[in-house]
């Protein structure tokens, strides 16, 4: 009877089904919390015991690293709509920021990809090549012509680099009280956008 019941009373045909179907479970779990899930979490959603799961994901840390990136593309695109139409740098990345921000508050498992762990915050994981990877996918879909701002990739990969220091800042300490989103775009506009404007334009 258990085996029935675990898997919703359908079991994966494949290794690759059930992989996805946990982290979909994973991804429900922490939309439905907005709370780090743990791999017993994820099981009893499943209807499975644990060690099924980690027979797949080594670790929590696995499992929501898994994820955070099945998260990522339907992230990008609503990310690209919020920004359309916004061809000024400083305008592009502030609403790219306060959209971000709000999205990882919504959607934590998001907050991985960007600093390196879901359950800790590591520092040191916000300039791995997957934190900046994500970054510069996140700015190239923006429609700002950054070559005629004097952005090339170094340049970019700069930037990317400043703006996702400026949101784990805020991932941290996000203050007390938190800043609502008009004044984030302010507070931004101020200080982030003068660091931005400073990149030397051949125009």
């Amino acid at each position: 009877m258990a085996r029935r019941r675990g898997w919703g009373g359908h079991p994966p045909e494949d290794d690759d089904e059930a992989s996805r179907r946990i982290v979909a479970a994973a991804v429900e779990v922490i939309g439905r919390t907005g709370a780090a899930v743990g791999i017993a979490d994820v099981a009893e959603s499943l209807g499975v015991i644990r060690q099924t799961v980690y027979r797949y994901f080594p670790s929590s840390d696995a499992l929501m690293r898994a994820a955070a990136i099945a998260s990522v593309d339907g992230f990008l695109d609503r990310l690209t709509e919020r920004v359309r139409g916004l061809e000024d740098p400083v305008e592009a990345l502030v609403e790219g920021v306060v959209y971000t921000l709000d999205e990882v508050r919504r959607t934590p498992h998001l907050g991985l990809v960007l600093s390196g762990s879901y359950t800790n915050v590591h520092p040191e994981g916000l300039t791995s090549g997957e934190a900046r990877a994500f970054g510069m996918t996140m700015i190239r879909r923006f429609d700002v012509d950054w070559e005629r701002y004097g952005y090339d990739d170094e340049a970019l990969s700069e930037l990317v680099e400043f703006l996702l220091r400026t949101m784990l800042s805020f991932f941290v300490a996000p203050g007390d009280p938190p800043r609502t989103d008009e004044e984030l775009r302010r507070y931004l506009h101020r200080w982030m956008g003068t660091a931005i404007r400073a990149q030397d334009s051949p125009l």
